[in-house]
């Protein structure tokens, strides 16, 4: 049960720091070509609120995700 538990926190923690190192590479991507055409910046803003969104689900997931785990949990310590 608790290697079930360290797997998916620990998975957790590098999906959500990818994300964010990913965030970070474009905004600094974006920064640095500040030169670029209209078109390039709606596409940058684009893909920035994608990526807002999919960090937004994750923290979705990671609350259910303890949500289960914390009633898994529960029940263990019941018996």
């Amino acid at each position: 049960m608790l290697n079930i538990m360290a797997f998916i926190i620990f998975g957790s923690i590098i999906a959500l720091a990818t994300l964010i190192c990913g965030t970070v590479l474009i905004i600094v991507k974006t920064r640095s070509n500040r030169c670029s055409s209209g078109a390039d910046d709606s596409e940058n803003a684009q893909i920035i609120q994608e990526i807002y969104q999919g960090l937004e689900r994750m923290e979705d997931r990671i609350a259910a995700l303890e949500t289960i785990l914390s009633e898994d949990q529960e029940k263990d310590d019941k018996k």
